[in-house]
């Protein structure tokens, strides 16, 4: 017998956690920048001209949710978006192939 979305034993807390963070209009611009190439903080809050704290606020959100992981490069972290459900949803809100 196949699940049907209205399965009781079907969770979607994932999918609706990768939602809330995704709900955020700063933390959208930011996955989708992310998703043509990795930058590190000054770049990003540079571009989006916010004040450091607050990108820093946004990105460690989005990073403890599995969204985005940084590599450390020297003193600098490169971030890039690195959970394919959020590609996915990002690509499909602005046309952009995941």
């Amino acid at each position: 017998m196949e699940k049907s979305e209205f399965d009781k034993d079907l969770s979607f807390d994932r999918e609706a956690e990768i939602l809330k963070v995704l709900g955020h209009p700063v933390r959208l611009k930011i996955v989708a920048g992310l998703m043509s190439e990795s930058c590190n903080v000054k770049k990003i809050w540079e571009c989006l001209e916010l004040p450091q704290a607050t990108v820093s606020q946004h990105l460690a959100l989005l990073k403890n949710k599995g969204v985005i992981e940084g590599r450390r490069e020297g003193v600098e972290v490169f971030y890039k978006v690195v959970n394919k459900a959020a590609e996915k949803i990002v690509g499909s809100l602005f046309g952009q192939p995941c």
